[in-house]
Order: structure tokens, then sequence, then C-alpha cells
């Protein structure tokens, strides 16, 4: 018998080498004896056998030993099969990422930069392969596919890009590179937390340059004051009368003065002796050596003698405002970055202004973007009506801002590009336009325009596509509103607030919180700004509160701050006021 296992002369099994133990040939102790060997040692242990039974036992071996080989044979092709199934897959999923990358970056790259990042394929021509190729696919020819190797897992602090390779890692040889992140839809990933991105607008706001000017009072109304309001003078500036009725001096009763009395605006008083009265009307000059003012209710006069009597008890001063009660001069009255309201007009009046020194009101243009807005009748054929142009005029100024208009382009990007760069406002507010449409322009422009990006996206429902940018070459900044309405307010508020309010100079806002009357939904990961409407010791959340809707918004004066998993009844969450919070009466009705 031969080392193969099979008689001298006889075939040798199709399937290759005989995986039996005695195939392995002759060697040194037991594992290398061959058959003749061991039928041998079977022999002598077992005594005599007949030489058919050592033919059928040999031939049980070797039949065993062919159903394993051709089990082993099937095990190997369809391990082949699967192989090849598997590479098939990763080529195909390969290829659409790279195609989905390329097609990303023609919708948010402007066209001369299309083939700027890093390997993706040029619209015209074949794709630039990142190393060394395959040899002609994953499989080749005449043998079995190699199992494509797994990606490795990103270390920390890296992250898997869209194909699974990991961000700053070599791209495999041959295969096709995704689109960066950072010009694609993934912007989403990395939005700011709201928080973070209100206090941010306001410090890019406040480093803005200021220019101040002097106004004069009857133009201040709503600008910020860039120089403090010191008094002039005392004030009153002399000692007067409070009240209509009787300035006396010395206790009572008093003979009263003939005449008309004292009146305001008619100069110094002669001095007043102990025993005497006079008339005097509210704002008058007290006399000298005076005690006290008896207002007119409560004196009573003889007229046959000529005298006059306090109903009630005379306290030396009364009903006198003496001379530096509200201030002295040299006080402070009004800090830097005090709003000019009617009220501070007065006082600055008072106190001997005749002008002020203020920052002028920020400057915004309003641009409106969409094909689909219409601007007046009812909407059709699928056009809707444009609901954020005559909103936010009218918002913007009740900020402080000086609205210079409210224009709209459409989905024109050429159009959007020019007015980028010739913007000579403050801020530029858009709306619409910010996601990744095939028409949302926002993006792609100010990538062209060399802006940068100070926020791009923000972790608050709704809103969450909202965006900060500056201009190049010291430029307006831009804010990117969401084309939604309530959105959109939930932009104006986060962003444009904050950034105007900064660049006023405005004092900064005191948060306050008010307790929820009945639970509010949350979002699970994001911030969520509610419209509420305050009612005795609570605020109450309105319904139709959608992103589109307006309904709700309409009815508040103020929306709640609601964390990430919402609150319970009772709660107290953060509110922001609206302008016109002190004029909203509150209603239930349809909106609860």
């Amino acid at each position: 018998m031969t080392a193969s296992g099979g008689r001298t002369g006889g075939p040798v099994s199709a399937g290759g080498p005989d995986p039996r133990p005695d195939a392995s040939g002759p060697g040194p102790g037991p594992a290398g004896r061959g058959s003749t060997a061991m039928a041998a040692e079977i022999g002598a242990a077992e005594g005599p056998r007949a030489p058919m039974e050592l033919r059928t036992a040999e031939a049980e071996r070797s039949a065993e030993a062919e159903r394993a080989a051709e089990e082993e044979r099937t095990a190997g092709a369809e391990r082949t099969a699967e192989e090849l199934r598997a590479a098939d897959v990763e080529r195909a999923v390969e290829q659409a990422l790279a195609l989905v990358g390329r097609q990303a970056q023609a919708a948010h790259l402007p066209p001369d930069r299309s083939d700027e990042t890093g390997g993706s394929a040029r619209p015209d021509g074949p794709a630039r392969p990142n190393g060394p190729a395959r040899a002609a696919g994953s499989a080749r020819t005449g043998g079995p596919a190699r199992p494509a190797r797994p990606a490795p897992p990103a270390a920390p602090g890296e992250t898997s890009g869209a194909n699974g390779a990991r961000s700053g890692a070599p791209v495999p040889p041959g295969r096709p590179s995704a689109a960066p992140l950072t010009s694609t839809p993934a912007h989403r990933a990395r939005a700011t937390p709201w928080s973070e991105a209100r206090a941010l607008a306001e410090r890019l706001g406040r480093a803005a340059p200021r220019a101040a000017h002097r106004l004069p009072l009857d133009r201040s109304l709503g600008h910020v004051l860039a120089e403090a309001v010191v008094a002039l003078t005392d004030l009153p500036s002399f000692d007067t009368s409070a009240m209509d009725g009787w300035v006396v001096a010395g206790p009572g009763p008093w003979n009263v003065r003939e005449g008309e009395g004292l009146l305001a605006g008619r100069g110094t008083a002669e001095p007043l002796p102990d025993g005497e009265a006079v008339r005097i009307a509210t704002g008058a000059r007290i006399p000298v050596d005076a005690t006290a003012v008896i207002r007119s209710e409560h004196a009573r006069t003889d007229v046959a003698k000529g005298m006059l009597h306090g109903t009630r008890e005379v306290v030396p001063g009364q009903d006198i405002r003496p001379r530096g009660q509200e201030c002295r001069s040299g006080d402070l009255l009004l800090p830097v970055g005090t709003l000019v309201t009617p009220p501070v007009l007065g006082l600055a009046a008072a106190a001997g202004y005749d002008a002020l020194v203020a920052v002028p009101r920020p400057r915004v243009d309003v641009l409106v973007l969409g094909d689909e807005l219409l601007t007046g009748g009812l909407p059709h054929d699928g056009l809707i009506r444009d609901a954020l142009g005559p909103m936010l005029g009218p918002w913007l100024r009740s900020l402080g801002a000086e609205v210079t208009g409210t224009r709209r382009l459409g989905d024109d990007a050429d159009a959007l590009r020019e007015a980028l760069t010739t913007s000579d406002a403050d801020l530029i507010l858009t709306t619409g336009g910010t996601a990744a449409g095939p028409v949302d322009h926002v993006h792609p422009v100010l990538a062209g325009t060399g802006a940068e990006l100070l926020v791009d996206g923000v972790a608050v429902r709704p809103g969450h596509p909202m965006l900060l940018a500056r201009i190049a070459d010291g430029g307006p900044y831009l804010v990117g509103l969401p084309g939604n309405p309530l959105a959109a307010v939930s932009g104006l508020l986060t962003l444009a607030e904050p950034l105007l309010r900064g660049i006023a100079g405005r004092l900064p806002q005191d948060a306050y919180r008010a307790s929820v009357r009945e639970a509010v939904q949350g979002h699970p990961h994001d911030t969520r700004l509610v419209p509420v409407v305050h009612h005795t010791d609570s605020v109450v959340a309105l319904h139709y509160n959608g992103p589109a809707m307006l309904r709700g918004i309409a009815a508040a004066d103020g929306l709640a701050v609601v964390p990430p998993g919402g609150v319970r009844s009772g709660t107290e969450v953060e509110i922001l006021d609206l302008p016109w919070a002190s004029a909203t009466p509150w209603t239930e009705g349809c909106f609860t």
C-alpha cells in the first residue's frame, strides 16, 4: 500500500491528498507510521483476520475520508459565494456614498470649488483615486474574492466619516472618499446649545464698534445712551409747595396776608413772619422762614377776623418739597446703556438737558426668500402667503432697530449674493433657505462670499436650522431664519434679539422664571420654545405651537424655555418676554 492509502497501482482520490491519518507517509513515532504498519499492529493485537475483513475496514475508512473532503469542498464554495456577495454589497454602498457626497458638494459649494473637497469625483470626469487601485475589483480572476477588511474603530476624539473611515485616517486604496462633513447637511450634528448661541450673539454684538452721536431730545426716543445722564442741578432747585393751600409760619392760628398769593413761576417770595399765612399754588417757591403748607381742605378761614385755622395737626415741613429732594447736582441719574423711553426724556429735560449722546439704532436689511410666497390674496396652486415679511419689520422696530427695507428675492442665488455683498446695514436678516434643499442657497452663497459661519444650527425646536454668520471684509452680520413662521420667531429671539441688543449697547436683560400651570412636553434632546401667556401666578402653554403655525404666538405674551424631556405642572421655567407683553390681555378661548 502506498502512502496515499490506496493499493499499489490503484487510483488516487480525485479530492486531492487523502486526509486520513495514514496519508502523511512514514515518519518517526506513531504519528508517522503508514497504514501497512498499523494493520500489522491490529493483526498482532486481535489475532489472525481474514483478508476480506481487512479490505472491508480499509474501504470504510476511505469512504469516510471522501465524505469529509466533500463536505469541506461544499463549505468552501459556500464561503466563497458569501464573500463575493459581501464584496458586491460593499462596492455598491461605497459607490452610493461617493455619489451622495458629490451631490452634496454640488449643492453646498460654489462651482469653482466642487473639486476641492479631498477626492470627490468631478461631475465631468472619472473619480481621482486616493491611492493604489486594487487589482481588477475585489474578486480576483481565477480565484475566490478576498473579503473586505472592516474599518478599524474610531479612536477617542475621532469621528467616523460617511463611508466608515476614521476622520483624519488614510482612505483604503481603491475606496471612494465621501464628501467632507463641512460641505454636507451633517452640520446639523454640530448644533450649538441654545443658551450658548444666545450668549455668543450678545457678545458679538457688544464687540461691534459703535459711533455715538448727539441727538435732540425729540429725536432720542428708542435709542440707547452712550453717555451717562448726570444731574446738572439740584432737583428741585428750590423749596417748592407740593400742594395747593396755605403756607404758614410758626404756630396757628395765623393772620391771612392779603393779595393773590404765591404762584408757580413768579420769582422769589417775600419772607413770611411767624403767625402769618398766605395762599400758595403747587410748585410755587416757599418763602423764607415758612414752617409748613396746609392743604386747602385741611384749613378753615374766619373771613370776619381774617384768621386761618388748621383742622388737623400741622407738622413742620409738611407738603414742602425741599431743594435737592430728588437729586443733587452731579448725581448719576441714568447710566450708559439705558434705553431712552418717554420718562427718560422727561427726567433728562428736568435735569437741564437739551440733547442726549446716544448710540444709533442698528440698521437691518430683511431679505425674504422663496418662490412660493404671495404678497396678496388667497393661497393657491401650491403658493402660500408671505407671513414673515409683514411681521419682521415691526418686530425689529420694537427691538430698537431701524429697518432699512424688506426685499423679496425668491429663490435666486445671484440676487442673494448681490444683496449680501452690497448691504451697508449692521445686520442682514434672511428668511428660509437655511436647510439643505435643492433651492436652499444661504449656505453655498455664504461659502462663496467667504463669510465666517459662527453658528450653524442651534439645539432648539422649532428653529433648529437657524444660523449666524459674518460677511467677509468687516461686512454686516447675517442671521438666517428658517422659513416656517414660528421657527423664524425662535431664531429671531435666539440670535437676532441678543445680537441687536449688543450692537445697540442695551443693558443685559435679567432672565426671570415662572411656573407652568400644566405639564409641557419637551424634545428628547433639544431645548423647546413654547408660546405661553401669563395668568395669575403661572404661565399657560398655548396650543397651535407647531413650527409653521402663528396662531399660538399671536395670542402669547412670552415664550417658555422648556428643557429637554419637558417639565411637570408647577415647574419653574425661564420666560422670554415679547415686546408687547404688557399690552396682551390674558385669554383662553381657542388658543389653550
